[in-house]
């Protein structure tokens, strides 16, 4: 049984631990982020899971970490815990220059503006098809209908995956950050290595099928393959399952989960639903709001690689440093009434979502024509999506979902 959390104002400020995943699935963090951002905003704490680890919880202190890799090493994982000793897992967005940029330039192709474009008639078709499916009048699980079902079948087609087996993909997404000592979750160690042990299988068969692709082939296996830089990855079987990882992770916990907080949020503030009937040319700066207010992924993880001074503290050689996106995404000296979800900001794209510096989310754009396209076609056919039960979070410190 899940103890109470305790009152963040009663407390020490020492004792104060925003790594504790029971903060998110109750959605009860906000009152501690807003004690540290005012008292403490970089600040240390340790745990048995994680051990020690500055959080860094105001807007331009995140950005400062984000932006100086020389300084913060993202190596060897973005999670405040390491990826578990089954599979020690090494991708490019947990690696510094010069292997960093070898990597994600193999694979950034697949998010050009001219594949984008090509992508989005195919997206809106998907789009409307799915919600001309979706019942009228009637209760329904929005996350599976809608925000698993849209993405899934967008990772099936920037991976070339089997559309038949497509299934497969959220779940390996799933198991990849569950273990406790990873982000706080509750999965199973063994399940969880059975499981990306069939997508690491599967994916290699798929290399070999397509390594003798045209260069340029878009989707992601082929660019890996096909690409002089990257062709031995498939030879190195923990980095190429740690880059399928982050691929199939960035590919669905973000936007999966964004669909999602954007239908949670307009319940919340009707009143912004009413400005969207009323100009629906609001859609684009909503959906960064969306992106803004839900933050999907809560955190990324630094490693200090000298002595840095940070708000007033010496950050030491080694330390972990936990940038939290969330918390900087509700800080008052950076953002108006940040609590507030209002779709018509004047700066609707001023957010940390996407995170800064040579780690910024590669598939951003994509993620924003999809839900994009989705509130247009939402639009289009009904009054609203009506929220009847209160939302399920996941036990998570890194996936807001």
């Amino acid at each position: 049984m899940n103890m109470p959390l305790p009152d963040p104002y009663a407390i020490a400020l020492a004792d104060i631990d925003v790594s504790d995943p029971e903060l998110y699935r109750t959605d009860s963090w906000r009152p501690y982020f807003a004690r540290l951002r005012n008292e403490d905003p970089v600040h240390w704490s340790e745990n048995d899971q994680f051990g020690g680890f500055w959080s860094i919880t105001r807007f331009q202190d995140i950005v400062t970490v984000d932006k100086s890799h020389e300084l913060f090493s993202s190596e060897p994982a973005i999670t405040i815990g390491d990826y578990g000793d089954d599979l020690p897992v090494r991708q490019f967005i947990a690696m510094d220059p010069p292997l960093h940029d070898i990597q994600r330039k193999a694979v950034q192709g697949v998010v050009a503006p001219r594949n984008l474009a090509d992508l989005e008639a195919l997206i809106r078709s998907r789009v409307g098809n799915m919600l001309d499916d979706l019942p009228v009048g009637e209760p329904f699980n929005w996350v599976e209908r809608v925000s698993i079902n849209l993405t899934t079948q967008m990772l099936a087609t920037i991976f070339d995956f089997p559309f038949e087996d497509r299934a497969k993909l959220p779940y390996w997404s799933d198991m990849a950050t569950s273990l406790p000592e990873i982000a706080g979750g509750d999965g199973d160690n063994d399940e969880r290595t059975r499981a990306l042990t069939e997508c690491l299988e599967t994916f290699t068969r798929l290399w070999h099928e397509r390594k003798n692709n045209p260069p340029g082939t878009m989707d992601l296996i082929s660019l890996l393959a096909t690409n002089p830089d990257t062709a031995g990855m498939v030879d190195d079987p923990l980095e190429y399952l740690g880059n399928l990882v982050l691929l199939i992770v960035g590919g669905n916990d973000t936007t999966r989960n964004s669909i999602t907080g954007g239908v949670v949020a307009l319940n919340e503030h009707p009143e912004e639903l009413n400005k969207l009937r009323e100009n629906p040319s609001l859609v684009g700066s909503m959906v960064s709001e969306i992106i803004r207010w839900q933050t999907p992924l809560m955190h990324m993880r630094r490693i200090a690689t000298q002595d840095v001074q940070l708000g007033g503290k010496t950050i030491r050689e080694g330390d972990k440093v936990v940038m939290w996106y969330l918390s900087g995404n509700h800080d008052e000296s950076a953002i108006d009434s940040p609590n507030a979800f209002i779709i018509d900001r004047d700066n609707p794209r001023y957010h940390l979502s996407f995170g800064f510096g040579i780690h910024r989310c590669m598939g951003n754009r994509l993620g924003e024509m999809q839900l994009r396209i989705l509130w247009e076609e939402i639009l289009q056919r009904f009054s609203d999506v009506q929220m009847i039960g209160k939302p399920q979070r996941v036990q998570s410190n890194f996936v807001r979902g």
